[in-house]
């Protein structure tokens, strides 16, 4: 899976699920943020992830991919905020559905932008 994000250096953005950032204070709120992605399941992964890649119950192969998309939409959503003049993103949310007849994930990261002094 390619990510269409250009690769902005985001080390200095914070990101978390709080509503606040303690100890920080939050000088304005630029907007809510989003970043999505849908990857597609591919048959010839999950034949052999059910077979050779299943060790206690879990699948490296799937939850490689899951990384994957995780990543992509919370890329995605620092790039929106990024262009809204944002350092940090808060109240983050990661949403995770299935689409089709289970054959596609859709990975989907909310948040709201904010101009705070880190």
């Amino acid at each position: 899976m390619r990510s269409s994000v250009k690769h902005v250096n985001f080390k200095a953005m914070l990101l978390t699920t709080t509503n606040t950032i303690e100890g920080k204070t939050i000088q304005s709120y630029l907007g809510l943020v989003s970043g999505e992605t849908i990857i597609g399941a591919n048959i010839f992964k999950d034949f052999f992830a059910s077979i050779t890649d299943i060790v206690g119950g879990r699948s490296g192969a799937y939850e490689k991919v899951l990384k994957e998309a995780k990543d992509t939409a919370l890329a995605e959503l620092q790039e929106k905020a990024y262009q809204l003049g944002a350092n940090a993103v808060i109240g983050i949310d990661l949403d995770y559905e299935t689409l089709g007849n289970g054959s596609m994930l859709m990975v989907v990261a909310t948040g709201t932008a904010v101009k705070a002094i880190l």
